[in-house]
């Protein structure tokens, strides 16, 4: 799919699960997460479009602005949100530019169990300090696991995505950040999946 730019109501009406969303801020700490992993971007989640629910953001941040949808509580850490509230929570209220990602592939019935596998024993997990925030991505570095008790964005959509045969299990979750699901970062699916080019979402 070639296209520019998208409304944000109309990436909404067209995600599907297994979309990755992409952000990218201003602030001291969105910098720092930039220049640490060469990354045009510091945040990344993935969307959950499952049967008649609204497509929803998977995702882990430090920030607890909205209810999660699998709780119904504020909370920090690994989160569920509706996809449209969180995009406008992170460009309004945190200055992040969005792009979006399409997942090419048929996501079947077994994806989708392992998927809702996955939220339920990980959602509510905290984010990392910023200290324990680089100590997993050395760790990941050095091709070792992390115990997942803390998880941050990249390490939560990587081990998603493990999880639902979507990626292969060469290298640890903790290895990825959220530059390795930018497109000018080569990240080899699980045939026959790939992924889109960016789409900026305005």
């Amino acid at each position: 799919m070639s296209v520019s730019g998208l409304a944000l109501h109309d990436a909404v009406a067209a995600a599907s699960t297994g979309d990755v969303w992409l952000f990218r801020g201003r602030s001291l700490a969105d910098r720092a997460i930039q220049t640490l992993t060469n990354s045009p971007v510091n945040h990344v989640g993935m969307v959950v479009a499952i049967d008649d629910l609204p497509p929803l953001l998977w995702h882990a941040e430090l920030g607890r602005s909205l209810p999660d949808v699998w709780t119904g509580e504020h909370q920090r850490g690994v989160q569920l949100h509706r996809l449209g509230e969180a995009v406008t929570t992170w460009n309004e209220r945190y200055d992040q530019r969005a792009w979006v990602r399409q997942l090419e592939g048929t996501i079947e019935r077994d994806h989708e169990d392992r998927l809702m596998e996955i939220i339920q024993r990980l959602d509510g997990r905290a984010f990392p300090t910023g200290l324990g925030l680089v100590r997993g991505w050395v760790t990941g570095r050095f091709r070792r696991s992390t115990s997942l008790q803390e998880v941050y964005c990249a390490e939560l959509v990587a081990t998603t995505y493990q999880h639902m045969g979507l990626l292969p299990s060469t290298r640890p979750a903790s290895w990825y950040d959220p530059g390795r699901f930018w497109s000018g970062d080569r990240l080899d699916l699980v045939a026959p999946f790939a992924l889109g080019g960016e789409i900026a979402v305005t």
